[in-house]
């Protein structure tokens, strides 16, 4: 199978207590696809400008990601600049230029319609739609969001979550979209609206499961050291429905597996500024580590 993400690429200028990178590969679409490559074959649609530098993404070319979607457009490219301090949980927004991706029109090959898993990656809930209303069915749909979106275009955004099957979402937009303090009643609430499956993000605390009345908590896997929780998120989609895509199954068995691949491959992601650490990881790498967070949730 193969999975098309619809999204950002993007250069980051990010601080934190342990370094700093200037316009450093980012972008939704980008570490999704660095973590997905590892499972399925990935096609990308996406927009830059034309100072991007297409040399950065040719690791991820020789990893079979397909870039016929991507979009070179007149104008500068996505730029975001954000600080984190020790508690890395918590960032501060420097500067958020947009440039070409604030008038992104996602562009779908024909051999793109067909593609049978769909990521959604965080944009305007209209532009989601808008993918949707091109593709020939999906066998999976899954999207990500942000408060952002809820807080300024929940019309919109609904419209989206009626088709879906599956949302990647933090604990705190749980919360939010759901208008319920209870991260377990508000997943409820959420699957009313559409997805049926939520795969929930809390951060250093793991990630959680909801699945037809069903729950899994993954932990976040212990680190020595984090230096750039940048991308972690996207990156843990990218695990996650690169595996699905892979096995070309979503029973709960595989969907658990999923959460932990996942997980996996966003603790490779923090271990190093951009995309450094998943640029060059083995399969090897990614099953040890895997097999290490069945280890630490065994209690037999």
């Amino acid at each position: 199978m193969s999975v098309l993400v619809v999204g950002s690429v993007a250069l980051d200028s990010v601080e934190t207590p342990f370094g700093k990178v200037d316009d450093a590969l980012g972008g939704s679409a980008t570490y999704f696809s660095a973590a997905a490559s590892y499972f399925t074959d990935v096609n990308v649609v996406a927009v830059v400008g034309q100072d991007f530098p297409h040399d950065q993404i040719e690791f991820l070319k020789k990893r079979h990601v397909n870039f016929d979607g991507l979009v070179t457009r007149p104008g500068k490219t996505f730029r975001w600049g954000g600080k984190y301090d020790f508690d890395l949980n918590q960032r501060e927004t420097l500067f958020t230029h947009l440039n070409v991706f604030e008038e992104f029109d996602p562009e779908l090959p024909d051999h793109y319609k067909n593609i049978p898993y769909l990521f959604l990656a965080n944009i305007h809930p209209d532009l989601q739609l808008k993918v949707l209303q091109k593709m020939n069915r999906p066998k999976l749909v899954i999207m990500d969001t942000m408060n952002f979106w809820i807080e300024r275009t929940p019309d919109s955004l609904n419209k989206v979550l009626k088709l879906i099957d599956i949302l990647i979402i933090n604990d705190s937009e749980v919360r939010e979209l759901s208008e319920d303090p209870n991260l377990f009643t508000g997943a409820k609430k959420i699957q009313l609206m559409g997805p049926k499956i939520l795969a929930i993000k809390k951060g250093e605390h793991g990630a959680l499961l909801v699945e037809d009345g069903n729950y899994f908590v993954a932990p976040a896997f212990p680190l020595d050291r984090l230096q750039d929780p940048t991308g972690a998120g996207d990156t843990f989609a990218g695990g996650f429905v690169g595996y699905l895509s892979k096995v070309d199954d979503y029973s709960q068995s595989n969907l658990r597996k999923a959460v932990i691949y996942g997980s996996t491959l966003a603790s490779f992601c923090v271990e190093k500024f951009s995309l450094e650490k998943l640029k060059n990881l083995s399969e090897k790498d990614i099953e040890n580590r895997y097999q290490q967070f069945i280890e630490m949730t065994r209690c037999d």
